[in-house]
């Protein structure tokens, strides 16, 4: 990377050191529990320290780094244990949100949810996004407005809780372009199955979908934290 001072507007300085430091922090390029230096990155990056402390902020708000004993901020590594108790529980509220309507007597979905949602998702599909942690937020919308559309809001605000716990390690599954399209494809898949009323088939492919996503969350995050430990990334205490 090209390390020179980087002196566009300021706000794509701070877009520019939270985007990077918050890219590396998910390939694990900081080492656990070094001291994340003002200084020190904004060598790295090629920006003055200012766009770094906004971005350390940001980052610190969305459990990626927390504090350090000396001050500042050391990279936060994720209770791999835990997350996955919290996805078990994400995937009982979104089964039951699927089976929902035919144990209530409403037999069906909100189509007025579903069919604004399937609309968007078609549009991204021949959009597609570029890989980007942030793509976690659009795949939190979908899957929490899939559950509304069953008639239990407490229901799907349950879910949004449990999603927000994961938000971390869950944008290990949206940094390659063949994530992003298959995440775009399955989604769906799973809702123009449960508009035509075939929940078995929305169920089959919402299990398939989530049995991915958690096998390269995981795979990415034991890679992430291997390489902290090793303290081979861009940053060493």
């Amino acid at each position: 990377m090209d390390t020179s001072l980087y002196t566009g507007p300021r706000s794509g300085r701070r877009s520019h050191a939270y985007d990077e430091l918050k890219s590396r922090l998910l390939v694990g390029d900081f080492p656990l529990n070094g001291r994340l230096g003002e200084e020190r990155l904004a060598s790295l990056l090629g920006v003055s320290r200012t766009p770094v402390r906004e971005a350390l902020q940001r980052l610190a708000a969305e459990g990626l780094v927390g504090p350090h004993p000396e001050g500042g901020y050391c990279p936060v590594a994720p209770d791999v244990a835990v997350v996955h108790d919290l996805y078990e529980v994400r995937v009982g509220l979104e089964l039951q949100a699927l089976r929902r309507p035919a144990t209530t007597g409403r037999r069906t979905h909100d189509a007025a949810v579903l069919e604004p949602l399937r609309d968007e998702w078609r549009a991204l599909s021949s959009d597609l996004p570029e890989p980007d942690p942030g793509f976690v937020n659009m795949d939190e919308d979908f899957h929490v407005r899939l559950a509304e559309s069953a008639g239990n809001q407490s229901l799907a605000d349950m879910l949004q809780t449990v999603n927000e716990r994961i938000r971390v390690v869950r944008m290990h599954d949206f940094l390659s372009p063949d994530r992003v399209r298959r995440t775009v494809d399955q989604h769906l898949g799973i809702v123009e199955a449960v508009l035509v009323g075939d929940l078995l088939l929305a169920e089959a492919r919402f299990q398939s979908h989530l049995d991915e996503s958690i096998a390269v969350v995981e795979q990415r995050t034991t890679q992430a934290l291997a390489r902290m430990a090793s303290g081979k990334g861009a940053l060493r205490s």
